[in-house]
């Protein structure tokens, strides 16, 4: 579509962001952005070509020296207002986060104050870019490390938390005295451009920060081949993963991977039944299941099974299904009517090889049902293979041994949850997940901006958040000084 059939009708227009200018796309082209529950056009937004990838490359390769040698107060004054600028700008991107990316109200709120707090804590750590003091074997000689800026950052981010998952990319990159690329979801691409516009308004100089909605393989493909880029940070799916992996080791780039999960929930016998079924419900209809460390394996003990998905079913169907705006709605629209068709699927092959469907298994329009499964088995698809959807598994362990066996039979590992009474058995159980993340006594959906969020497995590489995102997005290096002469054995 050419920028010239752009209709004024749309509710945005959208501009890529290069060098601290708004501008269209150098071929003149645009896409549809359309809202997720209705169908309908939301925006449209210029795409980039191949020239304005580079274009925005050379931008942040050129603003990398006077961004890193900003004083330490003036970053942390940039960062500071871009929290206050989103925090006075709430209504807008709520708007745009529901409308764009079909968030119900709740969500949204979220995503929005988590960025203020995000932005706050980036701040707080430009002055904790620190190294250390390392004693050396050499008489008079002193040792040290510093931490250094990488330069280029290029970030790739996902539509289910467009507004948050882009934000904490760029916020660490910049607090570490980088310049950033920002790629978003073709889904969600105003949001991402919303993240421009806050920067801008923060007083960020030109080129710190560029956003170039386009084209996914082409604009990845450049970011990963470009060797002023020196760190690409993605969150995705595992398949795209695998292939920025491949491309990265090809390039010997250096890249973090946020990628998919099959999340095991551990529920055993003498947990708190209620707050059992609370926590699920909430660990795997939290914004319709699209979520990366979404409850999609709920395993319970079998003494408590058969009670837990009797409450769980009802409280599944209590669940309000509908209009994202409306703040009582609990289980908004995927974000395209198309995964429907996956959900399906993986709910008609199960019941085949004999699971039983509690509720749901049905949707209308964007609108899947809350779904629940029982007595899912290895062979069935939705047992491995991600939904991304309101859909989730129960299935039966024989004791915790058995349970903790079925939560490490996947090739994911990003969240898991444990929900006991029995502190010692949880303690052991934690230790002995295979995934980046475990908590006890909570559903497996949780992220603060401070802590080392990732995975292991197929589920990641690297950690995202607080003093895990400086070490990755800086390169370490040693110093020594000699005091007086040394000596030479020849």
């Amino acid at each position: 579509m050419s920028a010239n059939d752009i209709k004024t009708a749309v509710k945005e227009i959208s501009s890529l962001f290069v060098d601290g200018v708004w501008r269209p796309g150098s071929e003149q082209q645009a896409s549809e952005d359309l809202n997720p529950l209705t169908g309908e056009v939301y925006a449209f937004v210029a795409q980039a070509s191949a020239q304005d990838v580079k274009d925005a490359i050379e931008a942040a390769y050129r603003a990398r020296e006077g961004w890193r040698n900003k004083l330490a107060s003036e970053k942390e004054a940039i960062l500071i207002k871009a929290a206050d600028v989103v925090a006075a700008r709430t209504d807008e991107l709520r708007d745009v986060i529901i409308e764009e990316s079909g968030s119900v109200f709740g969500k949204a709120m979220f995503e929005i104050s988590y960025c203020v707090d995000l932005l706050r804590v980036a701040a707080g750590l430009v002055r904790q870019v620190t190294g250390e003091t390392l004693p050396m074997t050499m008489p008079g000689q002193l040792g040290m490390t510093v931490r250094q800026p990488l330069g280029v950052i290029a970030g790739i981010a996902p539509f289910n938390a467009p507004f948050l998952l882009a934000m904490k990319k760029v916020a660490f990159a910049l607090a570490a005295g980088n310049t950033f690329v920002l790629k978003p979801s073709e889904y969600t691409s105003v949001i991402g451009l919303k993240i421009a516009s806050i920067f801008e308004e923060a007083g960020l100089p030109a080129g710190v920060l560029n956003v170039i909605p386009g084209p996914s393989e082409m604009v990845g493909e450049i970011l990963m081949s470009d060797p002023r880029v020196k760190m690409v940070t993605f969150t995705g799916s595992t398949r795209v993963g695998r292939l920025l992996a491949a491309q990265a080791g090809k390039n010997l780039k250096r890249l973090t991977l946020e990628m998919g999960g099959k999340n095991p929930f551990i529920i055993l016998n003498d947990a708190d039944l209620d707050y059992a079924v609370d926590a699920a419900a909430f660990g795997i209809y939290f914004h319709q299941g699209q979520v990366c460390m979404a409850s999609s394996r709920i395993i319970v003990e079998a003494g408590l099974f058969d009670s837990f998905c009797t409450k769980f079913a009802a409280k599944a169907k209590s669940l309000k299904t509908g209009d994202p705006h409306d703040p009582s709605t609990i289980v908004g629209p995927l974000i395209r009517e198309s995964q429907c068709a996956v959900i399906n699927e993986h709910v008609r092959d199960a019941v085949a090889k004999g699971a039983k469907l509690l509720c749901g298994g049905k949707h209308e329009g964007a609108l899947y049902a809350p779904t629940v499964l029982a007595e899912v088995t290895p062979e069935m698809k939705v047992y491995g293979e991600e939904s991304f959807g309101p859909i989730t598994s129960v299935i039966r362990a024989a004791d915790s041994e058995d349970a903790l066996r079925i939560a490490n039979d996947t090739s994911y590992g990003l969240s898991s949850a444990v929900m006991t009474n029995d502190l010692q058995k949880a303690f052991d159980l934690a230790l002995r997940l295979e995934a980046g993340m475990v908590h006890i006594n909570n559903c497996t959906v949780a992220d603060e901006p401070h802590v080392p969020f990732g995975g292991v497995k197929s589920s990641g590489v690297g950690r995202e958040g607080g003093h895990a995102s400086m070490d990755e997005m800086t390169e370490l290096k040693w110093i020594t000084t000699q005091l007086g002469k040394r000596g030479f054995p020849f």
